[in-house]
């Protein structure tokens, strides 16, 4: 491996334990106009997730509740992050995007440079019992945004 290698995975190593210490929105989002609970039975991990989306179809805010291992909370935290400002469509496509990449190690799309800093989830890949937990979050955005009120689960 060479250095420049060590040094991201340090460096997306520190991301992972900076969001999971530290999660962004985290909350209740008291006007939100889409949620969806998610669970991951494997793992215990279980959030709600809640999302305004304005009358353009823009998420304007995002946030989750709940509890979880640091890599749910870490994904739950990242994928906000990611998604507040983005049209559904986009953010329905970084759902595809990143679970597609982390369930079948496609390499990551560097064609949108705001989707760099969820490669930090990519070390999950040589775990696979960890990968529900990075995908909890996405699986719970894809439903919160098709109005689905069955639980998300990785199962």
């Amino acid at each position: 491996m060479s250095d420049l290698q060590g040094d991201m995975q340090d460096l997306y190593r520190e991301l992972i334990l900076d969001h999971s210490r530290n999660p962004r929105h985290f909350g209740r989002l008291s006007d939100a106009t889409h949620t969806a609970d998610g669970i991951n039975p494997l793992c215990g991990d279980k959030l709600k997730l809640y999302l305004r989306v304005d009358g353009q179809g823009r998420i304007e805010s995002s946030s989750f509740e709940g509890s979880g291992c640091a890599i749910s909370v870490a994904s739950a935290s990242l994928m906000t992050d990611t998604v507040t400002g983005l049209p559904v469509d986009q953010a329905e496509a970084c759902f595809e995007k990143i679970t597609q990449r982390l369930q079948d190690g496609d390499p990551a799309d560097n064609s949108n440079p705001g989707l760099e800093k969820l490669r930090a989830l990519d070390g999950v890949r040589d775990f696979p019992a960890r990968i529900k937990c990075a995908t909890l979050a996405w699986q719970a955005l894809h439903s919160a945004l098709e109005n689905d009120t069955t639980p998300a689960t990785t199962e």
